[in-house]
């Protein structure tokens, strides 16, 4: 691929948790399963209603928005609720447990280092009509989540060999055995692959993305267990976006310094500074909420 020269990024001063806190734009329930998967999964998926409705709280959502977060979550069989007087206790469903382990190993596990590359491709064909939109949806869901990109309709291409059985488990789920076809193996050498790539993934906008989040989170301060906790939750919040959005690309095929190590170092960095007064700060409002009556 021709080189091009890297973006440059203007250093700001990073503002503090409470003005970021301020900021936030993501739905309740967005919010509500980045911190399912990161204070309650660890606590055997088990929390009150009152320490939800805390939690959202620090994070300037209010008390009814949290509760419809927690009414559509359950409806979509995330969680169970059994009443104990007149509080409620939640617990996480087969189904919700699983979706955030998944979660948090993708979350991660996502560029925690540079991986060899072997060279080879998996390709993946799937006929999937207009008329069945939400079935194009949900696939399109899943082999994003996998990293894969369309460079073309109906195609699916990732330079990760590797991904063949996550990509078999999709098409069996989805039903698509008699409509998809894959294949894995090098590069022909026909045709111009930074086009490829270029057609399949946004890179430029994921750059762009990778830059504002290390502009946003590196220096961040947090005087507080609170802001701790808003921070932390605030962090993942805008971290776990980028799995859907790149692909992981190995070096062989990027043209220049690409920023998603850098961006992944801020967020590891981050979340270990932060991690022991964010899960104190959670306790204390889990216990705060278990006392009241």
């Amino acid at each position: 691929m021709a080189p091009r020269e890297p973006r440059t990024q203007t250093r700001q001063p990073a503002e503090p948790v409470e003005r970021q806190r301020e900021k936030a734009s993501a739905s309740a329930r967005s919010v509500l399963l980045t911190i399912l998967g990161e204070f309650v999964l660890p606590r055997r998926g088990e929390v009150w209603t009152g320490t939800l409705v805390d939690a959202l709280g620090a994070l300037g959502i209010e008390e009814k928005s949290a509760r419809q977060a927690l009414a559509r979550t359950a409806a979509e069989g995330l969680l169970d609720s059994v009443r104990h007087g007149r509080k409620v206790r939640w617990s996480l469903t087969e189904a919700g447990d699983r979706l955030l382990r998944e979660g948090t190993e993708r979350i991660y596990g996502f560029m925690r280092g540079p991986r060899d590359w072997d060279g080879r491709w998996l390709v993946l064909t799937a006929g999937v009509p207009e008329t069945q939109r939400r079935l194009r949806h949900r696939l399109r869901t899943k082999l994003t989540w996998l990293g894969l990109g369309s460079p073309s309709p109906g195609l699916w291409v990732i330079p990760d060999a590797a991904k063949e059985a996550a990509v078999r488990d999709v098409v069996r789920e989805l039903q698509l055995e008699d409509r998809a076809y894959a294949w894995t193996g090098p590069s022909a050498g026909i045709g111009d692959t930074a086009k490829l790539i270029t057609a399949a993934w946004d890179l430029d906008d994921v750059e762009k993305r990778y830059l504002g989040f290390i502009e946003r989170f590196q220096g961040m301060t947090a005087a507080s267990g609170r802001e701790a906790f808003a921070g932390q939750v605030l962090l993942i919040q805008e971290w776990r976006r980028f799995p859907f959005l790149d692909p992981d690309l190995p070096a062989e095929l990027l043209d220049h310094d690409w920023p998603g190590p850098r961006a992944a170092a801020v967020f590891h960095d981050l979340h270990n500074r932060w991690h022991r007064r964010a899960q104190a700060e959670w306790d204390r409002m889990d216990e705060d909420a278990a006392a009241r009556n």
